[in-house]
C-alpha cells in the first residue's frame, strides 16, 4: 500500500491536470473492450432481428456505435504517448535530481568510497540499460495502468455477468492466478538482476575504460584493447547465463499458464453457446459475453505491467536505501572539549587530531597539532604517504576526524558546522584536480558558482595564476571549451591544467574564501613558472592566510612558517633558516634535493652544449 501512494503522489506532482488527463484516458482505454463487445452484440442482434427483410438502418446505430469505439480507442492512444512521455520526463527527473542532491549533500566522502555505497547509486539513478531495469516515471505510469486495468476487468466481468454470474468467479479466479505467478517470475527476475549488480558494475567501468579517450592512449600503445574486450564480453557472459536460464524456465512454465486459463474460458464458451443452441440466450449475448471474456484475459496481461512497475520500485527503493546509508556513515564523534575562547589567533587549530581511512587500521594521522594562522604563508612538507593530503582533506571537511578535534577561527569544532557554510571560506586545490569539460570561464568560476562571473575578477586571477599566455592562444579565449571532444574545444597540457585550477582557486579567494589550501599547485610546472606563481601566492598572504604544500623544497623556503609531518604528527616547525640551523630531517631533505637538481642541471647544461 506504501508503495501505491508514493507512486500516486509522484504521479500528482508531475502535475495535476497531466496526471488527471491521463488517467480519464488510461480508463476509456480499459472501456473499451466491455464497450466493443457490448456493441458487437447490439450489432448481431440487429442483424438477426433482420431474417431477410427490413431496412438496413437498423444496424445503422450499432455501426455508428463501433465507429465511435474505435475513434476514441485511436484517439487516447494518440494523446496518451506524449502525456505518458511528459510525465515520465517529470517524475525521472525529479528523482535523479533528488539523487543527486542526496550524494552531493553528503558532508563527507568516506561514506561514498564504500563499494555498497556506489552499488545503491547504481540502482538508484534510474538509468536503464537493460531489459529488466525500469524508472520511477515508469514505475508509476504502470500503477496507473494496473488501476485502469482493474476497471476495465470490472466491466468486462459486469457483461459477462449478464449471462451468468457464476462465469464471473470461473474466469476471475485462474487469471488471478495467472497473474500471482507472472507476479512471482517477474520478482524472481528483479532479485536475479540485483543479486549481478557487481557484476554490472564491472562491466561498466570495462566499458567506460574502452571508450575513453584518457585511456585510448594507453590501450593503443600498449595494444590491450583485444584483451579488454574479451574481459568485457566475459562480464557480460557471466551475468547473462543466469538471466538466460531463468527464462528457459519461465517459458517452460507457460504450460501451467495454459491449463489454468484454457480450461476456464472454454467451458465458459461451452455454456454460453449450449444456451444459445436451447434458446435460452440469444446469439447476441453470446457474442458479447465472449469477446468480454477474452479481453478479461488480455488486460490481465503476460506481466509486463507489473514488471515495469518491480523494476522502477528499485530505484525507489534503492534511494531509500542510500538516503539510511549515507546518513549512517554521517557518523558523530563523542563530545569534544570546551571550544578555545573566540579570540583565539588561530584560522584553523588541529587538537590531538587523529585519522585511519574507513576499513583500515593504519593509522595516517596520529596526534597531529598544528594551527593554521591568518595572514600566514604556511608551507607543510614531508615524504610521500606522510598524510599530508589528508590532512588537506580533513581541514576541507572531506572526511572526520577518528579522533581530536579540528578548531576554526571562532573556537567551533568543524564537524558542528555546516559543511557548505564552512567551504564558502576555504578555497583548495587538490593533487588529484578534476578536469572539467567545461569553458575555461566555466572551469575557473566554478570556485564560486553560481554568481555572476566578474571579469575584473577573472582577468586578475589569470594573471596570478600565470594563466593569461594560455588564454591568449585559445581560439575562443575564456569561451573556448577545454575538451578536444567538444566543438572548438582544445586539450591543455597537465601544466597548463594546473594554472586553471589554481586560477579558480583564487577566484574564490577574490570573492570571499579567507584560506588559500595549495596541495601540489606547481607540480606540473616548469621551476621558473612555479617560483614566479609562488612570489604572486606570497603576495597575498595579507588577505588571506595560505596553506601550500609541496615537495619542491627549494620553492617553499620563502614560507613563513615550515612543519613537517612524519609518522601522522608535527615533527619540526620554524622558517627554512631555522629548520636548516637545527639540522633535523628537513636539513636532510632539503640538501638531498639540492644535491640532485645540481646534478640535474649540470647533467642539462653539457647535453646543450653537445648541441
Amino acid at each position: 500500500m506504501g508503495n501505491t501512494l508514493r507512486l500516486w503522489r509522484a504521479l500528482w506532482s508531475a502535475g495535476k491536470g497531466t496526471t488527471v488527463a491521463i488517467t480519464v484516458i488510461r480508463l476509456v482505454e480499459r472501456l473499451v473492450p466491455a464497450a466493443t463487445a457490448m456493441v458487437v452484440g447490439l450489432f448481431v442482434s440487429r442483424v438477426t432481428a433482420l431474417d431477410g427483410t427490413g431496412s438496413l438502418g437498423i444496424v445503422l446505430v450499432p455501426l455508428v456505435a463501433f465507429g465511435v469505439v474505435l475513434f476514441v480507442s485511436h484517439a487516447a492512444e494518440a494523446v496518451v504517448e506524449p502525456l505518458a512521455y511528459l510525465t515520465q520526463q517529470r517524475i525521472d527527473g525529479a528523482h535523479r535530481a533528488a539523487v543527486t542532491r542526496l550524494v552531493a549533500g553528503s558532508p563527507t566522502i568516506d561514506v561514498l568510497e564504500q563499494p555498497e555505497a556506489q552499488r545503491l547509486i547504481r540502482l538508484a539513478k534510474a538509468d536503464p540499460d537493460e531489459y529488466t531495469q525500469r524508472t520511477p516515471g515508469q514505475a508509476a505510469l504502470a500503477e496507473l495502468d494496473q488501476t485502469a486495468d482493474a476497471v476495465g476487468v470490472a466491466a468486462a466481468c459486469l457483461v459477462v455477468a449478464q449471462f451468468a454470474w457464476w462465469l464471473v468467479p470461473l474466469l476471475l479466479v485462474p487469471a488471478l492466478l495467472c497473474l500471482r505467478l507472472r507476479y512471482r517470475q517477474r520478482r524472481t527476475f528483479i532479485r536475479l538482476w540485483r543479486a549481478q549488480l557487481d557484476d554490472l558494475l564491472r562491466a561498466d567501468r570495462w566499458q567506460g575504460m574502452l571508450t575513453s579517450p584518457g585511456v585510448g592512449k594507453d590501450l593503443r600503445v600498449f595494444g590491450f584493447g583485444d584483451w579488454a574486450v574479451r574481459r568485457l564480453l566475459a562480464q557480460h557472459v557471466v551475468r547473462c547465463e543466469p538471466m538466460f536460464a531463468l527464462w528457459k524456465r519461465s517459458i517452460r512454465g507457460q504450460s501451467w499458464i495454459l491449463l489454468l486459463v484454457a480450461p476456464p474460458l472454454l467451458i465458459a464458451i461451452t455454456a454460453v453457446a449450449a444456451g444459445a443452441v436451447r434458446g435460452q440466450v440469444s446469439i447476441a449475448t453470446e457474442t458479447a459475453v465472449v469477446t468480454a471474456a477474452a479481453a478479461l484475459f488480455t488486460m490481465m496481461g503476460p506481466g509486463e505491467t507489473a514488471l515495469t512497475r518491480l523494476a522502477g520500485l528499485e530505484a525507489v527503493r534503492a534511494y531509500d536505501e542510500l538516503t539510511e546509508f549515507i546518513g549512517r556513515g554521517a557518523r558523530r564523534r563523542p563530545p569534544a572539549p570546551a571550544p578555545a575562547p573566540a579570540d583565539s589567533s588561530a584560522l584553523v587549530r588541529f587538537e590531538q587530531v587523529g585519522f585511519s581511512y574507513p576499513g583500515t587500521t593504519r593509522a595516517v594521522l596520529d596526534g597531529l597539532d598544528l594551527e593554521i594562522r591568518p595572514g600566514e604563508l604556511l608551507a607543510i612538507v614531508g615524504l610521500n604517504g606522510a598524510g599530508k593530503s589528508t590532512l588537506i582533506k580533513l581541514l576541507a571537511g572531506l572526511y572526520e576526524p577518528t579522533r581530536g578535534r579540528v578548531l576554526v577561527r571562532d573556537g567551533q569544532d568543524l564537524s558542528d558546522l555546516r559543511a557548505d557554510a564552512w567551504r564558502e571560506r576555504i578555497a583548495v586545490v587538490f593533487q588529484d584536480f578534476v578536469k572539467y569539460e567545461l569553458s575555461a570561464a566555466d572551469n575557473v568560476t566554478l570556485g564560486r558558482p553560481g554568481g555572476v562571473p566578474e571579469p575584473g575578477a577573472l582577468a586578475a586571477v589569470a594573471r596570478e595564476a600565470g594563466l593569461q599566455p594560455v588564454l591568449d592562444r585559445l581560439p575562443d579565449g575564456w569561451e573556448t571549451p577545454l575538451a578536444r571532444s567538444r566543438t572548438g574545444g582544445v586539450d591543455l597540457s597537465g601544466g597548463q591544467w594546473q594554472q586553471v585550477v589554481l586560477a579558480r582557486a583564487l577566484y574564490a579567494l577574490r570573492t570571499g574564501a579567507e584560506l588559500l589550501v595549495l596541495d601540489e599547485p606547481t607540480a606540473h610546472l616548469d621551476v621558473r613558472t612555479e617560483l614566479e606563481v609562488f612570489q604572486r601566492l606570497a603576495e597575498r598572504r595579507d588577505e588571506a592566510g595560505v596553506v601550500l604544500i609541496s615537495h619542491r623544497l627549494s620553492t617553499v623556503r620563502q614560507a613563513d612558517r615550515i612543519v613537517l609531518l612524519d609518522g601522522g604528527r608535527i615533527t619540526e616547525s620554524g622558517t627554512h633558516d631555522e629548520l636548516i640551523a637545527s639540522n633535523g630531517s628537513y636539513a636532510t631533505m632539503f640538501r638531498t634535493q639540492a644535491r640532485r637538481f645540481q646534478q640535474g642541471y649540470r647533467h642539462a647544461t653539457e647535453e646543450d652544449e653537445l648541441r
